[in-house]
Formats: structure tokens, sequence, C-alpha cells
């Protein structure tokens, strides 16, 4: 058993920050996972263009091995190792308890549309320097392998956004963000237009670059490029970040993820739009369209060895004291 403990530069104008607060209440549950054998099984995904890579996973494979684990490949990681037999990553939910990722934050965005309904711990190795999505270096591979054979790791719960594009004349489209959702200006330097609502009420008319809205997760992402305010993990809210706003008065503001927000624009003299999910997705959108954000009915569930935490990883990352 195991207890389940727990960018992009913008331009800034001078003065500080501020950031405005809805009423918020909660936090997410943490939750208690247990493994139904004494073998362990592993599924491990690997970014191929990641230097280093392929000696990474075979150090990893080995490691898990001495401990008694299983491990399984996905279709792209076997053909990276030169090996058949590998399963779609798609459908580690029904093989594995926990998958690993060998790259990178990017990385793991990218796992969590190839993993699709994986309600299981998510394990991110890093191959390079610490990221805020990552449970272990690449130098840590012993202390990881023994770790998740057993049990020594929390799991902490991260919320996704659940987001649906209502194209103008087609059916509408949806989407899945762990960091956050992106709607920025397309093919011109000008600003845009964009109007934002919250539960059907009209927030605000924004001029600017574009508009983020960001889980806590993405608040060390792209919102914090933008200036908007780091959030801890476990917090129960969204954050809508504009980027290089034309008045200094709009600013990030927080708000319950019990939420929908709607993104929208009618300036057809302001051109197309771009529109990302955790920074890839790129698909452009034409005013008339709207895009729906709420907060999805799963979660992420991001592994964490002892000693780890959302706290260590800020202070070691943006190079805080008490290190």
């Amino acid at each position: 058993m195991v207890s389940s403990r727990s960018c992009k530069a913008c331009c800034h104008a001078g003065s500080p920050p501020k950031y405005f607060y809805a009423p918020i209440l909660r936090s997410l549950p943490d939750q208690s996972i247990h493994f139904t054998s004494a073998t362990v099984k592993i599924g491990i995904l690997v970014n191929p263009h990641k230097s280093g890579s392929l000696p990474t996973l075979q150090k990893l494979r080995e490691a898990l091995l001495v401990q008694g684990c299983k491990v399984l490949l996905d279709e792209q990681t076997a053909m990276l190792a030169g090996e058949d037999g590998g399963i779609l990553a798609s459908e580690f939910s029904a093989h594995v308890e926990i998958a690993a990722v060998l790259g990178g934050d990017g990385t793991m965005l990218h796992a969590l549309s190839r993993l699709g309904r994986f309600e299981k711990p998510v394990a991110g190795i890093n191959i390079g320097t610490l990221g805020f999505l990552t449970s272990c270096k690449d130098d840590e591979l012993d202390i990881f392998a023994e770790a998740v054979a057993k049990g020594y790791f929390t799991t902490s719960v991260r919320t996704l956004l659940d987001v649906t594009v209502h194209w103008h004349g087609k059916a509408p489209e949806s989407f899945t963000a762990l960091n956050e959702i992106t709607l920025a200006r397309g093919e011109t330097g000008r600003l845009i237009s964009l109007r934002a609502r919250v539960n059907g009420e009209l927030l605000n008319d924004y001029r600017a670059d574009g508009l983020i809205v960001a889980t806590p997760t993405g608040s060390t992402a792209y919102s914090l490029s933008a200036g908007g305010p780091l959030i801890a993990p476990n917090a129960g809210v969204f954050v809508i970040t504009p980027i290089c706003p034309h008045s200094l008065s709009q600013r990030s503001l927080i708000l319950s993820d019990n939420s929908v927000v709607e993104l929208s624009s009618e300036d057809r003299d302001g051109g197309p739009m771009i529109f990302t999910v955790d920074g890839r997705d790129s698909i452009r959108i034409e005013p008339g369209d709207r895009i729906e954000v709420k907060k999805a009915e799963r979660s992420f569930h991001l592994l964490r060895l002892e000693g780890s935490s959302f706290y260590v990883a800020l202070r070691q990352k943006l190079h805080w004291q008490g290190v």
C-alpha cells in the first residue's frame, strides 16, 4: 500500500504585478493507492529526441528489474530500444500501476495526451536539470526504483482543464490540459480583442497579445512568464493571466476552479488567433468561435519521492534561499 500525502518572456510595465482574487476555498484532496500484486508493473515512455534517452532507459530498466519490478514499454519506446512487443501508451491503464516518463516537463505534458485516461501515478524522470513536473533526475534511478518497488513515495493530485472549442458552423472539439490553454494573436502584430466571461457573466474585454487560463500546476509555466502568481498545486483555483495587456489595470485574476471560463472575440478586423493546449495543438481560431474552459472530472497523479515537494522544487528552480 502506498499512502498519498500529499517561457516565454513577456514585456511588463514598470509597476510590480498586482493580483486580484475571487472567492476561493478549498484544496484538492489527496488519495490513497493500493497495489493489487506484490510485483509492481511499470510502464515506460521515452522522449526519443532527448539526448541520452536510450542509455537512461537501459539504466532504468536494469534498476527496476533488480528491485523485482515488471517493466513494459510503449510502442515508440520499444522501437527506440530496437525491440518488438511494445504496447500503446493509451493501454497502460489496463497493464501497469505506474507510468514512468523519461524526458522533461515538455515530455510529461505530451505524455498526458498519449496516456489517455490514466489515473494512476505518473513519474517524470528528468534527463537534464530539475523540472517542476519531474519526480527525480537521471542520476537517481536506483533511488527511484527502490522507492516504487517498496512504496516509498507520495502522489500529488493535479487539476486538469477540460476545454471545448465551439466552432462557428461546425461540431465542437474537446481537449485536456495540465498546465494551461492560451489564446494569442496569430498572423498579425496587432493587439487582439478578447472577451472573457466567468459563469456566464462578463469579466472583461481584454486588449492584449493574448490570454492564458492556467491551473495551479501551470502557474509555474507560461503564466509565470507573463507576470502571473505562483500557486500551490493543491489549491482549488484557476488563474487568468493576460499577455502584455494594453492597460496596466488588467492583471491576473484567481478564481475558484468550480468556475466556467468562456473566451471569444468578435473583432473581425483583428484576424485569426492561435489556440494552444500545454504549448501544443496550435489551432487557428476565428472571430465567432468560442472556447469554454472548466475543471475536468479526472485528475493527474504526479509521483513524488519522499523528501521532494513543490516547495523544494521552487527553492531549487528559482534559486530561493534555504537550498
